[in-house]
């Protein structure tokens, strides 16, 4: 499920945050689910299990996972995911040069709208 780049610049934890939420969006993996253990997955991805925790701690923080004491994590539901309001900032201020050159290419708001639900489409 989980495939590192250890190219990347990316640290490990945050490749494992990122790909989490990349299968819980496809519907991959769907809230109740349970993951692998952060032995397991650190055994699986041949990484340090503090590794796998600081991830996990991450997915929760972000209300993407849940950790139930004695039984393990799971994805959570919908409604127990939590905006973060400085990522949503960070995310629309990447957006902003991709935006800009398209408008500068003379496309309008109706196409840029079209080409960000293609991009959105991808997703999901």
């Amino acid at each position: 499920m989980i495939r590192l780049d250890l190219k990347r610049d990316t640290p490990i934890y945050e490749q494992i945050v990122e790909q989490v939420k990349f299968h819980v969006v496809k519907g991959n993996i769907k809230p109740g689910m349970a993951i692998p253990s952060v032995r397991k997955l650190a055994l699986e991805l041949n990484i340090t299990p503090g590794t796998v925790a600081k991830a996990y701690q991450e997915l929760e923080r972000q209300g993407i996972v849940e950790t139930i004491r004695g039984k393990g994590v799971y994805i959570a539901g919908e409604s127990d995911r939590k905006p973060d309001l400085a990522k949503v900032e960070a995310a629309k201020k990447s957006l902003e040069p991709g935006l800009l050159e398209l408008k500068v290419m003379g496309f309008s708001e109706d196409e840029v709208t079209e080409v960000i639900r293609e991009l959105y489409g991808k997703l999901c």
